[in-house]
């Protein structure tokens, strides 16, 4: 188990970027550190591995307060988002180097690095150097060597960034198969939210150094608590539409719905839905956003359509086929919306009659 309690980091200049952290990570959890840049979270993670001395606050490590020991002595293992691995070895001697760090044997490290390139398919490049691999494979050599030292925890800094984009799903499938495997608590930093939603249990979501966010993945992308951790969150950005609230009906962007439980007159409140629970109709009705298509996007299988309203522009998402040609007044039909007053989720899910 991973704790963190009220964590800072100041940099010179007063940049402040740890904010008061509090967090616990379970024994075994596969858990995202996930924000945009300059958020904080590599500064968090190198912090738990005493790359960084924090300005204030504790880290625990299976509740050893690790705060002042050196990296060495924490018993964790950091893969970098450039893999790190040393240039004139090759792959045996890289996997096997923390080994050699611990005094082992040479013949022990040698057979552990054999026996852990057997598990993550290297066997065929141990005599290999770094330039004569891929970078899919320069992967599997950094966490061959991470995993050769038995860690207590695995940190994480991005390490699919460098790859493409077909490569990055097989890596990412392959990483998740086998932290389930190895049991090992993990901590992954990224800022790619579909990388976060597919590996982890839970996901915080970080802003200017603070937990904005702590959840499950289906959590964060079905209830996001703030405007920020919607727009964020999502293959495609939530749609956040300013609402006038009357007596008696919520108007959005040219629709009208029931006022939500709570919500007054003189609220201020921001309506959101995500592209993916829109239906388009062509024909009015009053809980639709009239509009006309402006845009179409190909996802594959499925089209981003973006509906122009004269208050904003709003994004649908629907089956390939479905879409309507660009100039054609339809209608956008919201099944699944949430409610945010002072841009903070406010209440349940408010659901609408397709």
């Amino acid at each position: 188990m991973i704790s963190l309690h009220d964590l800072t980091k100041i940099f010179h200049g007063g940049i402040r970027a740890l904010d008061g952290v509090d967090l616990t990570i379970a024994d075994g959890e596969f858990f995202a550190l996930l924000g945009p840049s300059g958020c904080g979270k590599t500064t968090l993670l190198r912090t738990i591995a005493g790359l960084e001395t924090p300005t204030g606050g504790t880290v625990r490590i299976d509740g050893r307060d690790v705060t002042a020991l050196p990296p060495g002595d924490r018993d964790v293992a950091m893969v970098f988002q450039d893999y790190a691995i040393f240039p004139h070895m090759d792959v045996t001697t890289n996997i096997a180097y923390p080994l050699r760090i611990k005094k082992v044997p040479r013949a022990q490290r040698t057979a552990k690095a054999a026996d852990v390139a057997a598990r993550l398919s290297l066997t065929e490049l141990l005599r290999r150097r770094p330039s004569e691999l891929s970078g899919g494979q320069q992967q599997r050599v950094a966490l061959a060597r991470a995993i050769a030292c038995h860690p207590a925890a695995f940190l994480f800094d991005e390490p699919l960034s460098n790859l493409d984009a077909r490569l990055r799903l097989e890596a990412r499938t392959f990483l998740k198969r086998l932290q389930r495997e190895l049991g090992v608590t993990t901590v992954f930093v990224t800022h790619d939210q579909a990388e976060a939603l597919a590996l982890a249990d839970r996901i915080a979501v970080m802003h200017q150094g603070r937990m904005i966010q702590i959840g499950a993945p289906a959590d964060i992308f079905h209830r996001p608590h703030t405007t920020f951790v919607a727009s964020f969150i999502g293959s495609t950005p939530m749609n956040l539409l300013p609402a006038d609230v009357t007596p008696t009906a919520l108007h959005v962007a040219g629709a009208t719905f029931p006022v939500p439980p709570g919500v007054t007159p003189g609220d201020h409140i921001t309506y959101g839905v995500r592209p993916e629970y829109m239906d388009l109709s062509p024909s009015p009705r009053p809980d639709a956003f009239p509009g006309t298509i402006s845009v179409l996007e190909n996802l594959g299988t499925h089209t981003l359509v973006t509906l122009e309203t004269p208050d904003a522009l709003i994004q649908a998402v629907v089956p390939k086929g479905d879409e309507p040609p660009i100039g054609t007044r339809a209608w956008a039909v919201p099944r699944r919306s949430l409610i945010y007053r002072d841009e903070t989720l406010h209440t349940t899910d408010h659901q609408q009659a397709v």
